[in-house]
């Protein structure tokens, strides 16, 4: 069996299993594509909060992300009951924007079903408006800015 990470994921990737709920499946009996993202999402705020930087840290830091983007390839279905697992890490900084790759592999056979790639955004609190990302900030992420 090969690695849960693909050859592009760094090492200090962060990883979480899940299970597919009933409630995630749709009309065709599969994990629904809106289920999916949402994994994305959770894994990106779950890898976040594993370095100390919930919302309520990145409130006191007066800033919060926001989704610009996701890409999400569709490889392969889920069905209730099976574990999942989501890879994550930051691919990259620019300025006030970062992109997040996630990988989800199911866990029995570690066939890679969605590969993602998102898009988010610093915004500065109260505002609203785009800000540069510290480089405090990306080094938490293990980033070099």
């Amino acid at each position: 069996m090969k690695s849960l990470r693909e050859p592009d994921a760094p090492a200090n990737a962060f990883t979480h299993s899940f299970v597919v709920e009933e409630s995630d499946i749709d009309e065709l009996g599969h994990a629904s594509n809106i289920r999916w993202v949402a994994w994305v999402n959770a894994a990106a705020v779950q890898h976040s909060a594993s370095l100390g930087l919930d919302l309520e840290t990145y409130r006191e830091m007066k800033l919060v992300w926001v989704v610009r983007r996701h890409e999400v390839d569709y490889l392969g279905p889920a069905f209730a009951g099976e574990q999942l697992i989501a890879t994550t890490w930051i691919e990259s900084v620019r300025a006030a924007t970062s992109v997040r790759k996630t990988l989800i592999h199911r866990k029995r056979d570690d066939k890679l079903l969605a590969r993602a790639a998102t898009t988010w955004v610093l915004l500065s609190l109260p505002e609203g408006k785009p800000t540069r990302i510290p480089k405090e900030l990306a080094a938490r992420y293990g980033i070099e800015k």
